[in-house]
């Protein structure tokens, strides 16, 4: 039988792997940005692993083979900065700080944010109320000034205490968006259904209610991601997230102050790391947020 006529015959888009059908819808710019993540991602987590990375603490001109304020070149690609450490090291293994930070702020979110959310919209009445205003009064305070608040408070700089405040800090703006879908799916026809029939309050949130809300929280995660980066950037900047000699993105760009007028390339880098990084997640956190609203609307 010709599959060309037959109406149950997969189409050549239908058969190739799902991932490719996915890339194949992203726009160029999409496809250049989840690529830069994956790299980036995957540098910092396999930074031991890389062939000829130097060891970003190496100060190599207390040892007399090392050179500070050092231009690109073939020994080190992206120079060296004022105490002679490898500029392309410290930005890999400074990676690793901004990505746990942010995935520690997204993980709080999704789990906390999102189930408070999807529980108070689908449940409404006096419980919705009372959580609610207390979002409203966290996100009342200006984020920064209350995270710079808090750990100047705690006296500690380490990157647990920072990725925990900055996680719990993340909580109310993912409940806002949990509860904002809870209250459209609550309505639907299948969670109408479900009540008809007699189903359980709890098995309808964690059956119908949070797995729909899930896929537009994974899309507001990425965007969230790029914010929580430049929150940690800033507060490394100011001098308040991890303590040296550990590295990250805005402590470098901050310790590269001093030498400015003498070698640029230490905060060039990692501002352009920054930026390519937050960029790319915004891009992409865009692209899911539209295919979600594509799909939504075609329900």
């Amino acid at each position: 039988m010709d599959t060309a006529l037959d109406p149950a015959a997969p189409t050549e888009a239908a058969r190739r792997p799902w991932i490719r059908r996915f890339v194949s819808k992203m726009p160029w710019t999409t496809r250049f940005c989840a690529s830069w993540l994956i790299v980036i991602v995957g540098a910092a987590v396999f930074a031991d692993l890389i062939p000829g990375l130097a060891d970003p603490n190496y100060q190599g001109f207390l040892f007399g083979d090392g050179v500070t304020n050092e231009g690109p070149s073939l020994t080190h690609f992206l120079g060296t900065d004022n105490n002679s450490r490898d500029i392309l090291a410290r930005i890999v293994y400074g990676a690793r700080v901004s990505l746990i930070v942010a995935l520690a702020a997204v993980f709080m979110g999704v789990v906390f944010g999102g189930f408070f959310g999807s529980m108070v919209g689908f449940v409404r009445g006096r419980t919705d109320s009372t959580v609610m205003a207390v979002v409203d009064v966290i996100l009342a305070f200006p984020g920064l000034v209350l995270l710079l608040t808090v750990v100047t408070l705690l006296g500690r700089r380490d990157l647990v205490v920072i990725a925990t405040v900055i996680g719990f800090l993340s909580i109310p703006p993912y409940t806002r968006v949990a509860r904002a879908n809870a209250l459209s799916i609550s309505r639907r026809e299948f969670v109408t259904a479900a009540r008809a029939i007699g189903t359980r309050k709890r098995t309808i949130l964690f059956r119908e209610v949070i797995p729909n809300v899930l896929p537009t929280l994974l899309a507001y995660a990425m965007v969230n991601a790029a914010v929580i980066i430049l929150l940690e950037g800033a507060l490394a900047f100011l001098g308040l997230s991890v303590e040296p000699p550990t590295s990250s993105w805005g402590t470098m760009v901050n310790a590269s102050r001093v030498d400015l007028q003498i070698n640029v390339w230490p905060a060039i880098w990692p501002s352009l790391a920054l930026v390519f990084t937050v960029y790319s997640l915004n891009n992409v956190g865009d692209w899911l947020r539209r295919l979600r609203s594509v799909r939504s609307a075609a329900l």
